[in-house]
């Protein structure tokens, strides 16, 4: 092995899988819709790889002589969210789905967690992360209690305003409610979401942190074992909970994530890129 660079577009789908339909996806196709909803989208690059050979992209049409392999890949591990796509990817395969909430977090979670950080929540509901910050900013803002919230995915979000409870203290949080979510109920993912601004106006910020369970020995450490690189860029390194990584570089937005990978490209090294936009 010389160098491998690994991009995710991470939620860029091209189609729904056979089990989309479990999770409320059917005939779901992001890019495909995307590029519907925008009269026609122009991606060179991908073109040229073969990106519209897949799936019919409206202003990316398919090429006779791809430079790249190109493919649609289905997981055999049950779930759809970033910690078991990622985990497979390096050879995991889970045989049973991280923990969903559609109704929040049980009681015995809920009261742990408040026991834990020493003070009461908000939310504990499914929601839209920019939905829940302007319908509870203002009461988390007066009372300075943290706002809990899930999506569709195996997650357990914490979001609080950067002056009210500052950011190393909510990371705090979230490796409290990491310790208490495990076993039956270890969601993929812990995430840290702050955000500033006033209520009517407030924004989230880059300082996003995720708190994943620590995977099982997968393709990561055997690359470190045979004494190679693996360079994670965005979040991948929180993913995987700093398993099987040798250098971190997290990101604030996609543009800086391509300029990450850029500067590693241009340095020596034998092992693998793995970025997450």
């Amino acid at each position: 092995m010389s160098r491998c660079i690994l991009i995710v577009l991470d939620s860029l789908g091209v189609g729904g899988a056979a089990d989309s339909h479990l999770y409320g996806d059917e005939g779901s196709n992001t890019l495909q819709n995307i590029a519907r909803a925008v009269g026609g989208i122009n991606l060179p690059h991908l073109e040229q790889l073969g990106m519209g050979n897949i799936v019919d992209i409206s202003g990316v049409p398919p090429v006779k002589e791809p430079r790249g392999c190109f493919g649609r890949m289905n997981e055999r591990s049950p779930g759809k969210d970033t910690t078991t796509g990622h985990w497979e990817m390096t050879g995991i395969i889970l045989p049973q789905p991280f923990p969903l909430y559609p109704d929040g977090f049980p009681p015995l979670i809920m009261e742990a967690f408040e026991t834990a950080i020493g003070r009461k929540t908000l939310g504990n509901k499914a929601a839209s992360g920019t939905v829940i910050i302007e319908e509870l900013g203002r009461e988390h803002m007066a009372t300075g209690f943290p706002i809990v919230y899930t999506s569709a995915d195996s997650v357990f979000q914490i979001a609080a305003h950067e002056e009210i409870i500052p950011l190393e203290e909510l990371y705090e949080m979230c490796r409290q409610a990491r310790r208490i979510m495990v076993g039956e109920h270890g969601v993929g993912r812990i995430i840290a979401r702050p955000f500033i601004g006033e209520p009517g106006s407030l924004v989230r910020t880059p300082n996003r942190h995720d708190y994943s369970l620590e995977p099982p020995v997968n393709l990561l450490d055997l690359i470190i074992e045979d004494k190679q690189k693996v360079v994670g860029i965005g979040k991948i390194k929180d993913i995987f909970a700093g398993r099987g990584i040798s250098e971190s570089h997290p990101t604030r937005n996609n543009d800086d994530g391509i300029d990450r990978i850029i500067d590693i490209l241009k340095q020596e090294f034998s092992g693998l890129v793995f970025a997450n936009l």
